[in-house]
């Protein structure tokens, strides 16, 4: 409402500066015709100045009578509980389509066709599919056994090393517990950087690398030991990186569950029996977080499945020295990033889902709430 007391105050304020130039002009002419013309200029800015201003003022109004109705819609929709949920909601399930539904439905659709970024894609059908089991020889022979190996190693043991070390945490006080918990939780973040200069220098292939360093000081070997390109090596070494920074967000979120735990539950526990700490452990700690020990397991699964980074830093190469450490992360980039075979990576990048899912769910079954 203010605004439209400005519009017409400004606009009255136009046409009477408007007359007040009339008379003025009038009074200083003597010929009848100039100022008849002059009239008619007036007029006729005038008229504009209206039409102006009302045009102002309507589209004002509509824009009142519109906001109106919407606030009144909203009041109404405000009174149930499903409109305010889902005005919450809205941007949550925006970002999740844009950023992971989206991105997965085109990668079933361009697991379809076969398609090089080039030319024109054609329909493959389910034949990328059955390539990935009848024809990819490196998949079959390096790429899935390492990848089951890598996660059924690195997956569990990091697991539950992230909750042995979270739990012994939450026996110390609380600066130290602060201090460590950091220590432990800084190499998940600084990882990539870690693996380019700590632990390629710790195993380095000449003399200079640490440990040929240390073996050959003290005689054990007689030459150095291409650690990072060795097919027997490389696979160890990752696995031991890896457990090295899986104290991640998981780690975490176990410290806070085992914190969040009443001790009075504790206490009880006692009462009924429990004689030790490792008891303690199985019937109290780990029942009483299981949304954290479930959130953990998930991180530690995508994680497991998604980290393929590691061998290719330590290595320098992909695919990594006759694709001993090669992951099927790193199968997906290499025919997707550098041979351009589109199709078949995502048909790759669909197995991968699958396969994450397929674990997610055997989490769910042993630290889901079973109501």
């Amino acid at each position: 409402m203010n605004k439209i007391k400005q519009i017409l105050s400004n606009f009255f304020a136009s046409i009477g500066n408007q007359i007040k130039k009339g008379f003025k002009f009038l009074i200083h002419v003597t010929r009848l015709d100039v100022a008849f013309k002059f009239i008619k200029e007036k007029i006729k800015i005038g008229l504009q100045f209206i039409g102006k201003y009302l045009a102002k003022f309507a589209c004002l109004i509509k824009l009142d009578i519109v906001w109106n109705k919407i606030k009144a819609i909203y009041e109404r929709l405000s009174q149930h509980d499903w409109f305010i949920a889902t005005l919450l909601l809205w941007p949550y399930v925006l970002l999740f389509s844009i950023f992971i539904a989206l991105p997965v439905a085109i990668a079933i659709g361009l697991s379809m066709f076969h398609f090089d970024a080039v030319q024109t894609p054609t329909w493959a059908g389910f034949q990328n599919y059955i390539m990935i089991f009848t024809s990819d020889s490196v998949f079959a022979k390096n790429v899935l056994p390492n990848t089951l190996k890598y996660a059924l190693l690195v997956g569990p043991g990091g697991y539950i090393l992230s909750f042995f070390l979270a739990w012994m945490l939450t026996q110390i006080q609380a600066k130290a517990r602060t201090v460590l918990a950091l220590a432990l939780y800084t190499p998940s973040m600084v990882g990539g950087l870690f693996i380019s200069v700590v632990w390629r220098t710790l195993f380095s292939g000449d003399e200079a690398g640490y440990i040929n360093h240390f073996l050959l000081t003290n005689g054990m070997i007689e030459k150095p030991i291409q650690f990072l390109q060795s097919p027997e090596h490389l696979m160890n070494i990752m696995i031991v990186v890896t457990l090295w920074s899986s104290m991640g967000i998981g780690f975490l979120a176990m410290i806070s569950g085992i914190l969040n735990i009443n001790s009075e539950i504790y206490e009880a526990a006692y009462i009924d029996g429990i004689r030790n700490r490792f008891q303690e452990i199985i019937y109290v700690t780990i029942p009483s977080m299981k949304p954290q020990m479930l959130f953990g397991a998930v991180m530690a699964i995508v994680n497991a499945f998604s980290s393929g980074y590691i061998g290719v830093a330590l290595s320098g190469s992909n695919p990594t020295p006759d694709n001993s450490g090669q992951l099927i992360i790193n199968h997906i980039e290499d025919f997707g990033l550098q041979r351009y075979e589109m199709g078949y990576a995502a048909a790759l990048s669909v197995l991968l889902l699958v396969i994450i899912w397929l674990f997610s769910k055997i989490a769910y079954k042993i630290f889901g709430e079973k109501d």
